[in-house]
């Protein structure tokens, strides 16, 4: 019988971050990778509770610490767990919402009366 050692929490959250259904996304996000002061905009191609796909120019090392500002959630910390040309994937560690994430901020705007529409009736008539 073959023994296994134990995963370690990165190959935990990798995993669960494979596994996760993925929201397929075209957003951007700010992130700040670890060592850096100033933040850099991200491209997220997907998204999911565990994890997110982060497409970029800025190089990344595999294992880095990285804070990343997601719309509607805020701040989320996280490792990069892996690194292709232009893009790298993050493991978040802790859940997020990707439905929060995705929802659009409305505002409800008061519309000052002189312009607003009294009446949906058209302002000329067919014939």
């Amino acid at each position: 019988m073959e023994s296994r050692e134990p995963l370690s929490m990165d190959e935990k959250v990798a995993a669960l971050s494979r596994g996760a259904d993925r929201d397929s996304l075209f957003m951007q996000a700010r992130l700040t990778l670890s060592g850096e002061t100033e933040p850099v905009t991200v491209r997220v191609r997907n998204l999911s509770a565990g994890g997110m796909l982060a497409e970029t120019p800025q190089r990344a090392a595999e294992g880095a610490s990285v804070d990343v500002e997601l719309p509607n959630v805020g701040s989320v910390r996280g490792r990069v767990v892996w690194v292709g040309e232009g893009k790298f994937g993050i493991a978040f560690e802790r859940p997020v919402n990707p439905q929060a994430v995705r929802r659009q901020l409305v505002q409800r705007v008061e519309v000052p009366p002189h312009i607003a529409v009294l009446d949906r009736k058209p302002a000329y008539r067919r014939r």
